[in-house]
């Protein structure tokens, strides 16, 4: 999994306990054979769930960030905000992110509001952090295939089970009949039928091989004559083409240093965090979060500890 889809899963997981936890009111939820299960009970369960504590601890962590970010005079412009986005969106390419937020509950403000977040702990531990052009370099010289970005094509397909019914396709589009109509009427294929046999964006290799062979090879706008694969026959039409790209030390430099950057601004987060929650004053007026946030130990409790096992020591 990319370190985009890591936060952006993490995000869905953090706004999916967010929800359950923000259930309240009275009422009946949902009967069994006509026993109620209250609303009360639902939430008193989820409350006292592990995701309900890890829900608070996120909410108090997000509050220790903004006060941080506003006694520190950090701000987060929305260009800051797009420019993270526009990072996470090149993982997700032709109409893709979309489809991934839908797929995870995230919506737009959900990813801004976590990109802020990022963007700020950026800025607060990320003094100390630097990357050079030869480390950037190096990166480069180990990784560049991973910068590549592949050809691809958008295509369309009607797929039926015999030559005779695709040659008959065939001749109907060669005549000027509509590409969807045909697909919707014939296509065997679930999944773009009701589409009017669209399948979208699609790289070398994610096709079974004729059918590969067929869409990388054919001119944008033109009818494949049928193409035999295991499911059937396909009669194909390439609706947009777009020529893969090689990496090169210029154009992936910032985003190389951006991810070096992120590498070793890593392990210094949590103790950034730990230490704002230490000087913090979190008061917990449900009893069953008590405990979760406790008090800092005296300032003058490590000292003491230390003492006797420095001089103890041979």
């Amino acid at each position: 999994m990319s370190k985009a889809h890591r936060i952006l899963a993490g995000l869905a997981t953090a706004l999916l306990a967010g929800t359950l936890v923000a259930c309240s009111g009275g009422g009946t939820i949902a009967t069994v054979n006509g026993q109620a299960i209250s609303q009360a009970s639902f939430d008193s369960k989820l409350e006292g769930s592990p995701a309900a504590r890890g829900t608070l601890q996120q909410m108090v962590q997000e509050a220790l960030i903004e006060q941080y970010a506003k006694n520190n005079n950090i701000n987060v412009t929305d260009a800051d905000i797009a420019a993270r986005e526009d990072q996470l969106k090149a993982n997700f390419p032709n109409g893709s992110w979309g489809d991934m937020l839908k797929a995870r509950g995230l919506t737009e403000a959900d990813v801004h509001n976590a990109l802020r977040e990022q963007i700020i702990l950026d800025k607060a531990v990320g003094g100390s952090v630097k990357v050079s052009d030869a480390q950037i370099s190096a990166y480069f010289a180990k990784n560049h295939a991973a910068f590549d970005k592949p050809a691809q094509v958008d295509a369309r397909h009607i797929l039926v089970p015999d030559l005779a019914t695709a040659n008959k396709i065939e001749a109907q589009l060669k005549a000027g009949a509509k590409f969807s109509a045909l697909a919707k009427q014939y296509s065997m294929d679930p999944g773009s039928k009701d589409k009017g046999g669209e399948l979208g964006w699609f790289r070398r290799g994610q096709m079974v091989p004729a059918f590969d062979q067929a869409a990388f090879s054919l001119p944008v706008g033109k009818i494949s004559a049928p193409v035999k694969s295991p499911f059937g026959y396909h009669i194909i039409q390439v609706e947009k083409r777009q020529p893969g790209v090689k990496a090169t030390l210029a154009n992936t430099h910032d985003r190389i240093a951006d991810l070096l950057r992120q590498q070793q601004e890593a392990p210094l987060i949590q103790p950034f965090l730990a230490g704002l929650q230490e000087k913090a004053t979190i008061t917990v007026n449900d009893p069953r979060f008590a405990g979760l946030f406790p008090s800092p130990p005296p300032a003058a409790a490590p000292a003491a500890s230390v003492a006797p096992a420095a001089s103890s020591s041979p």
